[in-house]
């Protein structure tokens, strides 16, 4: 592949395995009810954003994840005081659809008081005493908050993510990794339509990569060819027999019989040894002889790969808890350097790959540490057995705390990543 489609590739992965992730948590919580502030992909320094109803849609500088900011997760409406003087706008419902706290000298067709009572919560009044004269007004349930030019639209109660029920919480939470878990078994499905079924009694050795610089690729070998016989030996499907032949051959000419659509095609190659191995090599790989999957072969085996790629994950959890070392962990800089590699074997192995990554990226959010999606339900299980929500304040510093924990981590391994890079 070139380059640039490589990047391209890689880049288009990472988008979509963060975003489906967060398409999850943010669907499942808009049917709940729940406001839904910000579907961000990526942290930091906004590149990108732009607004569609009543969600802030962004690109962020750092690719390290993404999130959707629901409403009452954290303290963001800013308080009105007793006294304080403000600006009213109302819509054409007589309703207050603006709120303004600053620059009130400049604002036009409002109504300026001190505000006596606010309840953006659960009445949704707002009563003001406006040249000594008390008024009540009703606020729209979208009204919006004004101060410094940035705009936070009100969330009434029942719009909070606090405010619904365990079940219909723990489904907007759970929905992220449960989209990652969907999208690898698409992705293994497609993966197995791609390169099918191995046959049980091939009849034939077919090339499937090519190395680039190596004996095969120089006499002008395809991948799709079918190795007919070398030094007029048939090979029929004896892979191992060509494997021998070749390497025993190493420095020595070769006449290879090979079959294109209907053409016959004779070359000659002198096989040679690769860095670090014995033996000759014309440098070549074969590709298993195959047959279109079937639907069901192709559900039963995207569920079998689901199951095996989970064990493999979890032995690697248990291998890095058992003998930790910061280099066997790999930050984001590792991951797109091996997708890369990975995405120039072609896209059947890059598809492969990124449903691995989207069955990671599910079971690790499920993981019960701090801040990540796991421990979110683990308090939404407590709450449930005790009948009563644990303090959101404690919650919240837990998040916070595993937050900070999880972003260092992430720099320390970035850190590191780059360091192998420099050092080769």
């Amino acid at each position: 592949m070139e380059m640039v489609q490589v990047v391209f590739l890689t880049v288009l992965m990472f988008f979509v395995l963060v975003t489906v992730h967060e398409w999850g948590h943010y669907y499942f919580a808009k049917r709940a009810g729940i406001l839904v502030r910000e579907f961000a992909i990526g942290f930091g320094p906004k590149l990108f954003s732009y607004k569609r109803n009543e969600t802030q849609f962004t690109l962020r500088l750092l690719p390290f994840g993404g999130y959707a900011r629901m409403a009452g997760e954290d303290p963001e409406i800013i308080e009105i005081g007793a006294g304080q003087t403000i600006a009213v706008r109302l819509g054409q419902d007589n309703k207050v659809k603006n709120i303004y706290l600053d620059g009130l000298d400049t604002r036009r067709n409002v109504i300026r008081g001190e505000a006596q009572y606010t309840d953006l919560e659960n009445d949704l009044q707002i009563r003001l005493d406006v040249d000594g004269e008390t008024t009540t007004y009703a606020v729209h349930p979208q009204a919006m908050m004004i101060r410094g030019g940035q705009q936070t639209q009100i969330a009434p109660k029942d719009r909070q993510f606090g405010s619904k029920t365990v079940g219909q919480r723990a489904l907007a939470i759970f929905a992220g990794p449960l989209m990652n878990f969907l999208l690898a078994f698409v992705l293994f499905a497609v993966h197995l339509q791609m390169v099918g079924i191995p046959l049980e009694n091939p009849t034939y050795v077919k090339i499937g990569d090519v190395t680039q610089g190596m004996p095969a690729a120089e006499a002008g070998l395809q991948k799709g060819d079918i190795v007919e016989s070398i030094n007029g030996e048939k090979i029929g499907a004896d892979y191992q027999k060509m494997i021998t032949m070749t390497s025993a051959s190493k420095g020595k000419a070769m006449e290879w019989s090979i079959l294109r659509g209907n053409e016959t095609i004779n070359v000659t190659m002198i096989p040679r040894t690769m860095e670090g191995q014995e033996g000759g090599k014309v440098g070549i790989t074969p590709e298993l002889p195959s047959r279109k999957a079937t639907i069901g072969e192709t559900i039963t085996g995207s569920g079998n790969a689901m199951v095996n790629t989970t064990k493999v994950i979890f032995l690697g959890f248990k291998q890095l808890i058992n003998q930790f070392n910061m280099d066997d962990i790999g930050g984001p800089v590792r991951t797109f350097e091996m997708t890369g590699q990975i995405a120039q074997q072609g896209i059947q192995y890059l598809t492969s790959w990124a449903a691995i990554l989207s069955l990671y990226l599910g079971i690790f959010n499920l993981l019960p540490i701090p801040a990540l999606d796991g421990s979110r339900l683990v308090f939404l299980g407590v709450e449930a057995l005790r009948g009563k929500p644990i303090d959101p304040g404690r919650e919240g510093m837990v998040h916070f705390v595993g937050f900070a924990m999880l972003f260092l981590l992430m720099i320390a391994v970035t850190y590191n990543d780059i360091l192998r890079l420099i050092s080769g």
